[in-house]
């Protein structure tokens, strides 16, 4: 079995400690992070290398910032995505390791919805959607994974109609994740848990946490390949109830190899 995961740490630095122990607890094969907020030459290799991983990462000081670990070699290191050359911000990163290749994506917010960000994180997804859909001409297992900042649908939040006007639930952002899936794409969770209520973030203010007031918005997205493969797709909520945790949680599948 081949096991990879997905975890939006915000800020590596901070939970350095939080990562070791589940990594340690856990033991997937492949670990995709999101929101590093760490140049690379300040991305903590020696304490990660010591726990049997192979790094890659794509930096960035204070914000975004994403990386691959892997107990096996990592090969065709790419960063960012086509169609915007003057988007500097890491949130793409991508690598062969295991015989499958994987990608750390670390999708726009984009609220205010008013504001420009919004028509980046559209811009943005349609150059993932269109970076998906090329790589399935190469008829490889591809898992595309990370913190995409979407609900897909209303049984991934926990109040719908307060976040009927959010960019993570606007019809705009849900469309695009549609196009990727509709490309060819098998999204984990919702193929073997088509009912299941379950969260992967919940905010630091108001309790959320304690109120079990969350959204899914942390994916796993499986080409054929990888999708005729999947045996398991779990969140791990254990992380997010420890002492300084990241406000999202590990989500994993399992691969047959």
């Amino acid at each position: 079995m081949l096991k990879i995961a997905s975890w939006n740490v915000n800020s590596i630095k901070v939970r350095l400690p939080a990562l070791l122990r589940w990594v340690s607890d856990a033991a997937p094969d492949v670990v995709l992070l999101q929101e590093t907020k760490s140049l690379d030459e300040a991305f903590p290799r020696l304490e990660i290398e010591d726990c049997g991983y192979n790094l890659a990462v794509h930096g960035q000081k204070t914000y975004n910032g994403v990386a691959i670990l892997s107990k096996r070699p990592l090969e065709d290191v790419s960063v960012g995505l086509d169609g915007d050359d003057d988007d500097r911000q890491a949130r793409y990163i991508e690598a062969v390791t295991g015989g499958v290749r994987v990608a750390s994506i670390y999708l726009p917010n984009g609220n205010p919805v008013a504001s420009e960000k919004f028509p980046y994180k559209l811009a943005w997804m349609e150059r993932l959607a269109a970076h998906a859909a090329t790589l399935l001409e190469h008829e490889e297992a591809v898992v595309l994974g990370g913190d995409y900042n979407v609900m897909p649908a209303d049984l991934d939040c926990y109040d719908p109609p307060a976040w009927r006007d959010d960019a993570l639930c606007r019809t705009e952002s849900r469309a695009r994740f549609r196009t990727i899936l509709h490309g060819g794409y098998v999204e984990a969770f919702r193929t073997l848990h088509p009912h299941r209520r379950a969260y992967t973030f919940w905010d630091y203010q108001a309790g959320r946490w304690q109120r079990g007031e969350g959204l899914r918005i942390d994916h796993l997205l499986l080409s054929p390949e990888a999708a005729d493969r999947l045996e398991a797709c779990e969140i791990d909520t254990d992380p997010r109830g420890r002492e300084k945790a990241s406000d999202h949680t590990p989500i994993w599948c399992t691969l047959r190899e």
